[in-house]
C-alpha cells in the first residue's frame, strides 16, 4: 500500500437532526464541524439527512401513494399523445418521403 495517498480513516459522528439520532463509526468523511461525543472525547460531525432513524422503510411509515391520481393528473396534463409511435397514419407516411 502506498503511503501518502489513502484519505484518512477516523472516527466520526454522524448526526440525523430530523430524528434527533446520531451515532459513531468510521470513516474517510472530511468535516469542519466537531462534537463531544458520550466518552468525553471530541470527534468530527457530519450532518446527514437521512438515516435508519428516519427512513420510512425502517420506521414503518411508509406513505402510500395514489397511483390512480397521478395517472389521471398526468393524463390531464399530456393528453393521449404521450406514447411514442401512436402516430397517425397519414403522417408518418409523411414524415418517410
Amino acid at each position: 500500500m502506498k503511503r501518502g495517498i489513502h484519505p484518512e480513516y477516523r472516527p466520526v459522528v454522524f448526526l440525523d437532526a430530523a430524528a434527533n439520532f446520531s451515532f459513531l463509526t468510521q470513516s474517510t468523511v472530511k468535516s469542519n464541524q466537531t462534537v463531544v461525543w458520550s466518552d468525553g472525547q471530541t470527534y468530527p460531525l457530519v450532518r446527514v439527512d437521512i438515516s435508519s432513524a428516519s427512513h420510512p422503510f425502517f420506521t414503518g411509515k411508509m406513505k402510500l401513494v395514489d397511483a390512480t391520481g397521478q395517472i389521471e393528473r398526468f393524463r390531464k396534463r399530456f393528453g393521449q399523445n404521450y406514447r411514442k409511435g401512436d402516430a397517425k397514419p397519414a403522417e408518418a407516411a409523411g414524415e418517410t418521403k
